[in-house]
């Protein structure tokens, strides 16, 4: 794994993308942690095990989205590979042992490091071995937030499924197609998966606010220091919890700000919805994952059909297939039917979604060609994971090493 600090680690890295872009430097404790474009148009961040993540801008297709990606990861070559550095697309690590893994010098992932273990068995591997995409969508109104919160929280175990990428730990197969899957269903689950109550007929913003209210925090900054607040919730420190322990005890609007950033359930809400069932994977699918999500949510046909076709899913059953899904992958049943075969009619209503958005490109075409590897993957019933479980049974001779160049940005 890549190291912080050296001639040829991560350190160098940011230093190298600040001078080529001319983006500004985000520094914790006087050490560069990251990069933020002057006008806010993106960022670029550190994962606590170095893993590597770029904030996009605010864009209208996704042919721009992509467009930003490939713009990106042409940039990153041109500084990273002088350094000897590579970028694997996959969901977990797939060779080195957490303690093998290198730990970013960031406050906040300190104070986690030591809260993770009290509240769950996989909050560490979370954290230093694991790796998604994740995709941001707008909301018009609080009734538009509650269908596509809904909608998109039922789905996210079929997301899940067709970006599963993970299937190796230490080197060998783990028993699950998405390890990073499984790892959420035991690292703070206070904080995280599914929130039942968002399935009510009258779910609003309020409601999440007062869900959050009751979560216990992990830090407050001040003075430019991160304090360990995971003793209190952000309604005790409301009521004056940390009178005595830091300099300014009464909650800002930047502290709720970065208490939303610390809750993890699988669709987050903030002034946005974010996404979160899918692994890191392949190029393509960094693509596909927005394609998905906007061809289901974006046209009003295609959510009405989304939202007929997971209606009389009852919570258990969401539940149960969140649960089975990293292991199972298309096999996994939900409400009867079997992944693969929702996966077919969940594809189709968003390629739909995407023909009536008739966002075209300079050549004309519009964004649904974003899904062809997802369309693939039901195409041969088979997921990423399985294909290189495959590899790593023949071709590969039970190695994994084969990854870093397969499967290497």
């Amino acid at each position: 794994p890549v190291p912080y600090g050296g001639d040829r680690g991560i350190r160098a890295l940011l230093e190298g993308m600040r001078e080529r872009l001319g983006w500004e430097p985000i520094v914790d404790a006087g050490h560069i942690i990251g990069l933020v474009e002057p006008t806010g148009q993106g960022a670029i961040s550190l994962e606590p095990g170095g893993q590597f993540e770029l904030s996009g801008a605010p864009l209208e297709t996704i042919h721009q989205t992509c467009r930003e990606g490939n713009a990106h990861l042409a940039q990153l070559r041109e500084i990273a590979e002088p350094l000897g550095i590579r970028f694997l697309g996959v969901g977990g690590s797939p060779k080195w042992t957490l303690a093998d893994t290198p730990r970013m010098p960031k406050s906040r992932y300190d104070i986690m490091t030591a809260y993770m273990p009290k509240v769950g068995s996989q909050g560490l591997d979370m954290m230093y071995r694991t790796c998604t995409i994740q995709v941001n969508l707008d909301f018009d109104s609080e009734r538009d937030m509650r269908r596509k919160m809904q909608v998109s929280m039922k789905l996210q175990s079929l997301a899940t499924v067709l970006f599963a990428s993970s299937p190796f730990t230490e080197g060998k197969p783990n028993g699950l197609q998405s390890w990073r899957g499984d790892i959420w269903r035991d690292t703070d689950n206070q904080r995280a998966g599914i929130l039942p109550f968002v399935f009510s007929d009258n779910f609003g913003f309020a409601d999440y606010a007062e869900w959050a209210l009751d979560i216990p925090m992990y830090f407050v900054i001040r003075d430019g220091r991160y304090h360990d607040a995971t003793h209190v919730t952000f309604r005790q420190f409301m009521a004056g919890a940390l009178k005595g322990e830091v300099s300014d005890p009464e909650p800002t609007l930047g502290d709720w700000t970065n208490h939303l950033s610390t809750l993890f359930p699988d669709v987050r809400l903030k002034r946005f919805l974010e996404m979160r069932g899918a692994d890191g994977g392949p190029w393509r699918r960094i693509c596909a994952l927005p394609a998905f999500w906007v061809g289901l949510l974006y046209d009003e046909a295609a959510l009405d059909a989304a939202e007929q076709l997971t209606a009389g899913w009852s919570m258990g059953e969401v539940i149960t297939a969140r649960d089975a899904a990293p292991r199972d992958g298309l096999a996994t049943q939900i409400a009867g039917t079997s992944m693969h075969a929702l996966a077919r009619e969940v594809l189709a209503i968003s390629r739909t979604g995407l023909k009536n958005r008739a966002r075209l490109n300079d050549d004309g075409y519009d964004e649904a060609h974003f899904l062809s590897p997802l369309e693939e993957i039901v195409a041969r019933g088979t997921t990423d994971a399985q294909v290189m479980l495959d590899a790593w049974h023949t071709r590969w001779d039970h190695s994994v090493e084969p990854m870093f160049t397969e499967y290497a940005y």
